[in-house]
């Protein structure tokens, strides 16, 4: 797919511009201003020569080396300020005459008006270039940084550009919702072409709290592209009831998003919600009415089955005090800086107490860790201080043991969440070994641990199982997780299955196959059969000869291996059998290999296989990506979203997750392209 560059509207100068032009020259006749002879490359009206081997970017002031090619002037304009090939071309030559500057003027105009067919970017017209690219710069800030558009009357922002820039005028929001909205249309018409290329799409949905308490519901589209790359690409975010689409409302949304990026139905085949709640009230739904199958957010999963272990009473009675022993140090000022101090004398000052979050697991383990480095001073400081045992319950001797066996079993869920963090493993295909590792590994840590450990990691271990219906054969079989796992090279033996489960699983898939390969192309068994049936029906007596002599000919012929192990089986075997067959026996690849990568280099040994491997790979084990679901604290993203306006909200997130993206998509394409002329 090619992507066209961008597109701005023609913005030439007018008849004050080029006087103003003509006064532009310095005392030793190089031109320190916007504009320079036409002869030259449009770069240099973002550049001063510094003598012949440097030069100054008339942006940052940053000095460059200069060898007679302003190849490297251009990259840094690009890298650096995001001014493309597309804002240098308007820099038109300036040999027009008056009355030509007075038409392009009201051309400019004109085109304002008008919305281009084609391109990522288009700006208002400006009489100045400079402007242009000012404006462009203001508006990728809001939407790259989330931003509300009334950043630009800010007296603090209105200050900064108004000494960098002092004849810059900044734009009302209103004209900047303007631009925002163009943008927003073309750079949906470019991602609404890249969709419709994916094999299969997979959906997912996030909920979402504003900071004025409203509800907000984002939907992503992930799929692997034809360069086996993982897409996640933003959708639509637009203000929900939560308690509407748990009430099965979901379906109808999503199929009127699809309409929107030109999509039908059939072109999705699973959903991920954020939520159990969201999964239970649709997934019904969404398969008899669509054929969806459905998935809940590992990380949201994930967290309810720790937070069921946990809710044992010994250790809730022990998080309970901990978490107040952390907020006395938060609150009382004296406690804190003692606590300091004695960290100072030991140069561990690095060492802080972490408050537990109820909402995010990790935030338990990490404040236990925090407890349990920090005892000795912890108590030392309650002991030194009158009102510190009296303002804070201290943890018991028997309560300090129990986060200390505690520590080890959390411990091991968070390693989990580093391998799921990882750029190879964010697909579910890792979920399952993972889930499996957890249950196995906690298990053998509870043999010699307490009875109360032993209930807890009874709990999450039957909490694991429930969820991910590890004990149900036919729920594992039909889980996509399984199937993608299967998919991955480096975990296609499927160890954590029996082997007659491994057995079903590798005829459920041969099954999907040839569903697929009929659906694909079934005219080649119509094209193969008919022929057949000709050579051995049609035709004179003799040509039923012949082929009887054959027939009664291939007898004699058959080789010693027939005669003594009978008929070899793959020679009668349909050609994407043997595919499976052979991905099989397929030596098994490091854990560190990317899927993704071995598939790209083996798409054309396997490619019935690469088919279903093009949909399965593409399911996220989470709804947002892993290190944003299994952080312990809101993420940037989280913060800045929340006070954005609801009016231009969908578009800026929408530019803010897309724009980057789809710019990289071009540049990939166009080096392709490049490589192959």
């Amino acid at each position: 797919m090619v992507f066209n560059t961008y597109n701005m509207a023609e913005a030439n100068l007018g008849p004050s511009s080029r006087k103003k032009r003509e006064k532009g020259g310095g005392q030793d006749g190089t031109s320190t201003a916007l504009y320079v002879d036409r002869c030259k490359s449009k770069v240099w009206n973002y550049y001063t020569k510094l003598g012949d081997a440097y030069v100054e970017c008339n942006v940052c002031k940053k000095q460059l080396s200069f060898h007679n090619s302003t190849t490297t002037m251009q990259e840094h304009l690009v890298r650096k300020h995001s001014i493309r090939d597309t804002l240098l071309s308007q820099l038109k030559d300036d040999q027009t005459s008056e009355s030509d500057y007075t038409a392009q003027e009201n051309a400019a105009k004109r085109s304002q008006q008008t919305t281009p067919e084609s391109g990522l970017y288009h700006a208002a017209s400006c009489l100045e270039p400079r402007t242009d690219v000012i404006l462009e710069l203001v508006l990728e800030m809001i939407f790259r940084d989330l931003h509300p558009l009334s950043v630009v009357k800010d007296k603090g922002f209105g200050l900064l550009i108004g000494y960098l820039e002092p004849n810059f005028t900044l734009p009302l929001p209103v004209q900047l919702s303007s631009m925002l909205w163009h943008r927003y249309n073309v750079v949906k018409q470019h991602l609404e072409r890249y969709l419709q290329t994916a094999q299969a799409i997979m959906v997912c949905v996030k909920f979402w709290v504003s900071q004025l308490n409203q509800t907000y519901l984002t939907v992503t589209a992930n799929f692997i592209d034809g360069e086996w790359r993982r897409v996640r690409c933003v959708m639509k975010t637009w203000q929900a009831h939560k308690d509407k689409a748990e009430e099965g409302d979901l379906g109808e949304k999503l199929s009127a998003i699809l309409s929107e990026f030109g999509l039908s139905s059939k072109s999705v085949f699973c959903v991920m919600h954020d939520s159990p709640q969201s999964t239970a009230a649709n997934s019904q739904q969404l398969k008899n009415t669509y054929g969806w199958s459905s998935l809940c957010c590992a990380a949201r999963t994930l967290h309810l089955c720790v937070k069921a272990g946990l809710e044992v009473e010994q250790v809730q009675e022990a998080l309970s005090t901990a978490q107040g022993i952390v907020r006395y140090f938060q609150q009382d000022t004296k406690a804190t800086c003692s606590l300091n101090s004695k960290l100072e004398a030991i140069n561990k000052t690095k060492l802080k107490l972490v408050m537990d979050v109820g909402s995010r697991w990790i935030t338990t383990i990490e404040m236990c860790e925090s407890l349990l480095d920090l005892k000795w001073a912890i108590m030392s400081v309650l002991e030194e201080h009158p009102k510190g045992t009296a303002a804070v319950q201290n943890l018991a001797d028997h309560q300090w043991k129990l986060l200390q066996d505690l520590v080890p079993v959390m411990r091991t869920i968070k390693i989990a969440i580093s391998f799921l963090c990882e750029e190879q493993n964010m697909s579910v295909l890792s979920l399952m070994p993972c889930i499996h590792g957890i249950v196995t590994a906690i298990g053998q840590q509870s043999e010699e641990a307490g009875a109360i450990i032993k209930t807890v990691v009874g709990n999450i271990r039957s909490e694991l199982t429930q969820c991910w219906g590890l004990s149900e054969d036919e729920k594992v079989l039909e889980s996509p997780a399984v199937i993608a796992s299967f998919l991955d090279p480096c975990f296609k033996e499927m160890r954590f299955l029996s082997p007659s489960l491994r057995s079903k699983l590798h005829k459920r898939v041969k099954n999907m196959l040839s569903q697929v390969f009929n659906h694909q192309s079934p005219s080649a068994t119509q094209f193969w059969m008919p022929n057949s049936d000709y050579k051995a029906e049609g035709g004179d007596a003799g040509s039923q000869l012949s082929a009887h002599k054959g027939r009664c000919s291939s007898t004699p012929s058959q080789s010693m291996y027939d005669i003594l192990l009978g008929k070899d089986p793959t020679e009668s075997m349909p050609e994407i059998q043997q595919q499976l067959e052979n991905y099989i026996v397929e030596p098994l690849c490091k854990h560190s290999t990317n899927p993704l990568d071995w598939w790209k280099n083996n798409e054309h040994r396997f490619p019935a296989v690469a088919r279903l491997s093009w949909q399965y790979l593409a399911i996220p084990a989470t709804a947002v990506l892993p290190n944003q679901a299994f952080t312990t604290s809101k993420s940037t993203l989280e913060h800045r979203r929340a006070i954005l306006a609801p009016e231009n909200l969908d578009q800026i997130l929408f530019l803010h997750q897309n724009f980057d993206f789809l710019e990289l998509m071009r540049n990939s394409s166009e080096t392709r392209n490049r490589t192959l002329h």
